[in-house]
């Protein structure tokens, strides 16, 4: 954990040093602790390259949490919030909402968000329980796939009849450039509270894991712990993909990485997720500024290409194990 913190504090500091304009780390330092508005290195930083660093960290960690709270209480190492379509749903109502509703306060777009991650985990829940032999994690995973494939599919349709294009372009490919301190001031609060309730119901979750029986045997409500541990991975993605859009494999790597070097206590897997979570997202905002100058490439396509061929790994571990 001191480790991850160490690099997670590391990597903000590069990250907002460098970018399309070259600022020495006596600048960044200064712009920090004594802001002059009269200077142009520190208006960069300050109001540009500091909320979008601090939204990364934030925001990865939220991503990460999510799935390892959503792979702790269904048991199925392919839970993330993108994969079983939590962020779909996030974005299928904010897409609603631009054709509908295009001048909605960010505090109302977060709210609705957050609805429609709500109501897409309740269907892809009830659409994995429907089959003979109730929810399993492979039902879990096709379930979500299919409704992830369906309100991507609806989203597009809404962006293109209403020409949308350019608006949820941002929130398709992803990324954290358009965070302001007004975003932050809103969206921090809620997911770190949300991180810390996590960990606090970090020891029931690492019974959970280990099944049904042996928590119940032990004094633990499976079911309320289980609905507890979805309401917060849900409430992360929600508020996560309204701020930046629909980043997907955060939630699927960065747990098991945490599992490799904490164990399977979720005690101490929840907050090096949330470290984790948020170097990852910082570094990969930095490559995506860092790789053509001025130019940016979405932060999801370089957070898919770790993420990609880790689910692939993990997918075809689970088909050898069953």
């Amino acid at each position: 954990m001191v480790l991850a913190c160490a690099g997670l504090l590391l990597s903000m500091f590069l990250a907002v040093s460098y970018g399309a304009k070259a600022l020495t780390m006596g600048t960044v330092w200064t712009a920090v602790v004594q802001y002059d508005p009269s200077l142009t290195a520190h208006q960069i930083i300050h109001e540009l390259r500091l909320p979008r660093v601090l939204a990364a960290a934030v925001v990865g960690a939220g991503f990460a949490v999510a799935g390892a709270l959503m792979q702790g209480v269904t048991r199925n190492p392919l839970a993330d919030a993108g994969i079983l379509g939590i962020n779909a749903g996030a974005m299928f109502v904010v897409a609603l909402s631009f054709a509908i509703m295009p001048n909605l306060p960010y505090t109302a777009l977060i709210g609705l968000s957050f609805l429609g991650a709500v109501l897409s985990t309740l269907f892809i829940f009830a659409l994995g329980s429907s089959g003979p032999g109730g929810l399993t994690p492979l039902r879990l995973t096709i379930a979500g796939a299919v409704v992830a494939a369906l309100l991507h599919s609806l989203s597009t349709g809404i962006a293109i009849y209403y020409n949308l294009s350019q608006d949820l372009a941002f929130w398709y490919a992803g990324g954290v450039a358009g965070v302001k301190w007004f975003h932050l001031q809103l969206l921090a609060p809620v997911i770190l509270s949300a991180i810390v309730l996590a960990v606090l119901l970090g020891r029931p979750i690492s019974l959970v894991a280990l099944g049904d029986e042996t928590a119940a045997g032990l004094g633990i409500k499976t079911k309320r712990v289980r609905l507890l541990g979805i309401a917060l991975a849900v409430l992360l993605a929600g508020v996560a993909v309204s701020a930046v859009g629909s980043i997907g494999f955060v939630g699927l790597v960065i747990p098991h990485i945490a599992r490799r070097l904490v164990g399977v206590d979720y005690r101490f897997i929840i907050p090096v997720s949330a470290l984790l979570g948020g170097l990852l997202l910082v570094l990969a905002d930095l490559c995506a500024r860092m790789v053509n100058p001025p130019k940016e490439l979405a932060i999801g396509v370089m957070v898919a290409m770790v993420g990609v061929p880790f689910f692939l790994y993990l997918a075809r571990k689970e088909r050898r194990a069953l």
